[in-house]
């Protein structure tokens, strides 16, 4: 803003002027543009566990394995335990379970930053709530005979866990990415500077 040795200082503030050039080149913490980030956009860690974001990968990975346990074990006319992949395959309306275990978990680890696990609330509580509607659904509507053939099975734990995870996360989803106004700045303050 002002010619080669015009000036020494601003004579607003008084901070020294520097050329242009000579000034140091944007540190991972700006922006493209040279403007600091802010601090909800930042990319966190890839391992970042806090925010629900742990929390949510634990839960999808153990419903997703939930998804292969028994749910339902049936004593007559044969013995014989079947798993959610099983039931899925006969009823095709039970895929949702682990369709949703097996999104929701990418789609918590893709988000990197507070305002990306945020924006993804409601899509992680809508996979979370799934699997738990599917259970819901083959607790009201259990499996019937045909053709007069008397059916005795129980519901085994695969099913009751699948149901509990859903219950866990879906809560957990609904905050995912935490409050705005409680970030931790790892580096950087604005303490002490004056700005005009």
């Amino acid at each position: 803003m002002f010619e080669q040795g015009e000036r020494r200082a601003c004579p607003v503030c008084g901070v020294a002027l520097i050329a242009f050039e000579k000034l140091p080149r944007p540190g991972p913490s700006l922006g493209e543009d040279g403007i600091p980030e802010e601090p909800e956009w930042e990319p966190l860690p890839i391992a970042y566990l806090r925010r629900g974001r742990g929390a949510l990968s634990v839960v999808a990975i153990l419903g997703f394995a939930a998804f292969f346990a028994p749910w339902v074990h049936l004593t007559m006319p044969d013995v014989v335990s079947y798993s959610g992949f099983e039931i899925a395959r006969r009823l095709g309306w039970a895929w949702a379970s682990c369709v949703a275990w097996f999104v929701l978990l990418p789609t918590v680890l893709s988000r990197r930053s507070v305002m990306q696990m945020r924006g993804a609330r409601v899509a992680a509580s809508f996979l979370a709530a799934i699997p738990g509607t599917t259970a819901v659904l083959l607790l009201t509507h259990p499996p019937h005979g045909s053709h007069g053939v008397p059916v005795h099975f129980t519901f085994a734990w695969g099913l009751y866990a699948t149901l509990a995870a859903s219950a866990l996360s879906f809560p957990v989803a609904l905050f995912f990415g935490g409050r705005v106004d409680d970030i931790r700045v790892e580096r950087g303050s604005s303490m002490g500077q004056v700005v005009h």
